[in-house]
């Protein structure tokens, strides 16, 4: 087995600095205490009614992302180790993680890579057309990763 060094890729748009990240932090933790207000506020007042609930579910979810992403865990990237593959495609769920024994098969598109699981499950990274100059070294790390680790792979069309 080749020893890789760990490669990281981030798949954000933009990478927040560190007054984004201040300013998440604190808007998130803003949002979070007006819907406690007005939680409190509005049950003591009057009777609670579908609104209410809306808006204040609503303002905890952001407060949630914001908080998350003002921490730097809502970041989603690919990060490809000599054993493992870790891939977080969503801001809000934690990351998959892919060891190199429970990979049955990589297939390898123009704009997508798919992971096939023993188990029989299915992963879709989807690379996209924002980050054109990302997507050649995340393939090539994919495909040392793959032939490191004896996994096949199949160079796939996509299917319009």
């Amino acid at each position: 087995m080749l020893n890789m060094e760990k490669s990281f890729f981030s798949l954000e748009i933009s990478e927040g600095n560190r007054f984004t990240r201040i300013f998440q932090l604190i808007l998130g933790i803003l949002c979070f205490v007006v819907a406690l207000f007005w939680l409190i506020y509005n049950i003591r007042s009057s009777e609670p009614d579908l609104t209410l609930w809306v808006t204040i579910i609503f303002l905890t979810g952001f407060s949630y992302y914001q908080v998350m992403a003002g921490l730097g865990r809502a970041a989603k990237f690919i990060e490809i180790d000599n054993d493992a593959i870790r891939l977080k495609k969503n801001s809000f769920f934690p990351p998959e993680k892919f060891s190199s024994g429970n990979l049955e098969k990589i297939e390898i598109y123009t704009l997508s890579i798919r992971f096939f699981v023993k188990e029989g499950k299915t992963s879709i990274l989807r690379l996209g057309t924002t980050f054109t100059d990302r997507i050649g070294p995340i393939k090539d790390k994919i495909l040392q990763f793959a032939e490191s680790n004896k996994i096949p792979v199949e160079m796939k069309d996509e299917e319009v």
